[in-house]
């Protein structure tokens, strides 16, 4: 028996629809959450006259583990300032993970991308220690300089990874690619943040 209005068929739920419900987290909620963290570090630090801020900031992957900044970040757009800070904190966590091959790679990058080079601002010669602590000083910009500049900053940095690791006889075509498209992703998202300061 109808009661006269048009009837429409439900539209179709994928499994990761449920899943999201599933374990009570709305994902439209979620990315709220997140964009709204995201603002309140960058913006929020800048505007900040507290010293330990950026050493918070720098630590923060340390503090919280990189699984709980992913389970709130990864998901974002990639020039949205959820997403930046998901690259950013993802660069810091792999590059304090095995300093050794990261500094191997630089090196083997820094003479085909001079410009990248001098943009990253490594120490010379690139050691384990010099590169951890250029990342690190690269993060404390979050509070203390342009964010847009701290963005190409860590472009330049992949994109000499890329580069060496594009060099070496060990690479692999998808590392390759993976290291090439963060460099992108995070120049991008620093002419976007260009473009929202200009706004």
């Amino acid at each position: 028996m109808s009661d006269g209005r048009p009837h429409h068929r439900p539209s179709a739920r994928t499994a990761d629809f449920f899943d999201a419900f599933a374990s009570g987290s709305d994902p439209e909620l979620l990315r709220e959450a997140a964009d709204r963290a995201a603002n309140l570090l960058v913006r929020g630090a800048r505007a900040s006259s507290d010293s330990t801020v950026a050493d918070r900031l720098v630590h923060l992957a340390d503090t919280e583990g990189i699984e709980a900044i992913a389970e709130v970040w990864s998901g974002s757009a990639p020039d949205s300032l959820a997403g930046c800070l998901w690259r950013l904190y993802l660069l810091r966590s792999w590059v304090y993970a095995d300093p050794a091959a990261v500094a191997r790679e630089f090196e083997a990058g820094r003479s085909a991308a001079q410009v990248a080079r001098v943009v990253a601002g490594v120490a010379d010669p690139p050691g384990p220690d010099e590169l951890r602590s250029m990342i690190d000083e690269v993060l404390r910009g979050i509070a203390s300089g342009d964010f847009a500049d701290v963005l190409f900053r860590a472009a330049a940095f992949a994109r000499v990874v890329a580069t060496g690791r594009a060099a070496l006889p060990s690479a692999s075509d998808d590392g390759v690619r993976r290291m090439l498209g963060l460099a992108e992703q995070l120049e991008a998202a620093g002419h976007v943040e260009l473009e929202r300061g200009l706004g």
